[in-house]
């Protein structure tokens, strides 16, 4: 080590470090002003040791404990100084070269020259970057991270395809190319008003999903102001409430009356699809319960089928008691087994469509019927034709408790009880097993 002319020299064999400890860097030593270009690209490539090496002209190559290189250059303005970073001297993707840095840091002496902070104008011009691309970020991209921030949230595939298939039809063709932030009330209305009328309850979905995207853009900064797709105090003075345009539109449902009549013919109708449409009227199930029902959720022992909470509407687990004609319907159903599926389609790795339940219908001619109708008929026949209170009948078919105190104080499921009433139901519907 030496001193010309005012100049401290240093072995380039030795990270450069004195006592002094930057702010910045607390865990290094301030370097000490080196000769300009002290660096060789062999140096940069074999030092080790953490510290500072210093090249000249404000440019150091800084080697963490890690063993990380990065370019920094620092500078000193109005009686500050400061340290920049450059870039990485070791990720092989963003790689500079002791030329590439010694190329930056003159570009940047010469900004401070001429009285410019580099690292503020650096962060301008991120600023400015974000700020194009919040505006240039369209509705139809928004909605896609919407769906895909939200998709493990939703109980199923289908939920994520019906949002991404209405929002297609209905608002992609007015607000999907236009920037987030220009989409006002009046082009809210241009996706609205042709189905308002004619499909309120698509309209309502719509509406409702627009408003959820846009809500989301407002929280991740891609726009602002009031959200135009609201419907309280918004919306609501532009458009009848869906219900005033349409009534509800109920489930077709046979008259329990006419139940056992209807089994007769059920069972000697052939095909998996009368059989899960058998099973589904036996344990008054939603149609996406019975289908998706897997061996692995019975105990036949037990007379038990447990639902996982992902399949259930309420999002809990339901265990649903199975009665003896359904108990012996299974061990039927067992003997053909063909996988992990009960009702399995024509691959054995998958369930039966939905359709196959309606399709069944249709081959005994009631096309004026619904599947989820039937769990109607189940409810109705309970009230009119038992004794059992009207919560055993809501429990039977996994009705969530719309009381908030009540459902805090109902700790338990009823189950024996749903046991007896699975038994009566049984034999009002006057099953009996079948051989598919």
């Amino acid at each position: 080590m030496g001193v010309v002319m005012g100049v401290l020299f240093v072995d380039r064999a030795a990270p450069i470090i004195s006592s002094d400890r930057p702010k910045s860097h607390p865990s290094f030593g301030t370097p000490i002003m080196t000769k300009g270009n002290i660096l060789t690209a062999r140096k940069v490539e074999t030092a080790k040791d953490p510290g500072y090496y210093g090249d000249g002209g404000g440019l150091y190559l800084q080697i963490l404990p890690s063993g990380s290189k990065t370019w920094i250059y620092r500078f000193q303005l109005a009686g500050k100084r400061r340290d920049m970073g450059i870039g990485s001297a070791s990720d092989p993707s963003t790689k500079l070269t002791l030329a590439d840095a010694r190329e930056r840091a003159l570009a940047l002496r010469r900004m401070v020259k001429a009285g410019i902070d580099p690292i503020r104008e650096r962060n301008a011009k991120a600023t400015e970057t974000r700020v194009e691309t919040v505006k240039a970020t369209k509705f139809c991209e928004a909605a896609t991270d919407y769906i895909a921030d939200h998709r493990a949230a939703w109980r199923n595939a289908k939920h994520a395809d019906q949002w991404t298939s209405t929002l297609k039809t209905y608002a992609y063709p007015v607000l999907g190319d236009l920037a987030l932030q220009v989409i006002d009330t009046e082009r809210v209305m241009r996706v609205l008003r042709p189905i308002w009328s004619a499909k309120p309850e698509t309209a309502s979905r719509v509406r409702g999903r627009i408003e959820a995207i846009l809500d989301w853009a407002t929280v991740r900064g891609f726009r602002s102001g009031e959200n135009p797709a609201r419907w309280k105090g918004h919306l609501q003075a532009l458009f009848p409430a869906k219900n005033k345009v349409a009534k509800a539109r109920h489930h077709a449902a046979l008259a329990y009356d006419t139940l056992p009549d209807f089994m007769a013919a059920l069972r000697v109708a052939d095909g998996m699809g009368a059989r899960a449409l058998h099973f589904a009227i036996l344990t008054a199930a939603r149609t996406g319960e019975v289908l998706g029902a897997k061996w692995a959720e019975f105990d036949l022992d037990a007379r038990l089928w447990i639902v996982p909470g992902e399949r259930m509407k309420a999002g809990k687990e339901h265990r649903v008691p199975l009665s003896e004609p359904a108990i012996l319907f299974l061990h039927d159903l067992r003997a053909v087994r063909r996988g992990e599926y009960v009702f399995a389609g024509s691959k054995s790795d998958r369930p039966l469509s939905n359709m196959s339940l309606l399709m069944c219908l249709r081959r005994l001619g009631r096309n004026d019927l619904t599947v989820h109708g039937f769990r109607s008929t189940f409810r109705d026949w309970v009230a009119e034709q038992t004794s059992f209170p009207g919560e055993v009948a809501e429990m039977a078919l996994a009705h969530t408790i719309g009381d908030k105190v009540e459902a805090a104080y109902r700790r338990g499921d009823l189950f024996e009880k749903r046991r007896q009433l699975a038994a009566e139901w049984a034999t009002y519907c006057g099953t009996s097993p079948r051989r598919p």
